[in-house]
């Protein structure tokens, strides 16, 4: 008779919290992230909208194609399916998922 480990997929929570604990301290999305920081907000032309749903920041949107294209994801539906899958996606991109269109225009 084998023994198997046992496991439950209804377990509410296993990873922790904070996003940042899911990486390594030295994964690149760390640096992506320090260093789109620094870029001045100066440096971005984001026109100011009137209605509608409110806009990403330019720096997560930033970020998140840099990251996206140091990985080799240059679509823009691909980008948004890792925002969904990939730890270091979902890292960079605070949880937040654009949609595909948003990410083309960037």
């Amino acid at each position: 008779m084998s023994s198997f480990i046992p496991f439950d997929r209804s377990q509410p929570y296993l990873l922790p919290p904070d996003l940042k604990s899911w990486l390594p301290s030295d994964d690149v999305a760390h640096f992506i992230v320090a260093a789109v920081e620094r870029v001045p907000l100066r440096a971005f032309s984001v026109p100011v909208r009137t209605g509608g749903k409110a806009q990403y920041h330019p720096r997560l949107m930033l970020a998140l194609l840099i990251y996206a294209y140091a990985n080799g994801a240059f679509s823009s539906r691909r980008i948004e399916r890792a925002t969904y899958r990939d730890i270091g996606m979902r890292f960079v991109a605070a949880n937040l998922h654009p949609d595909h269109d948003t990410i083309a225009v960037f």
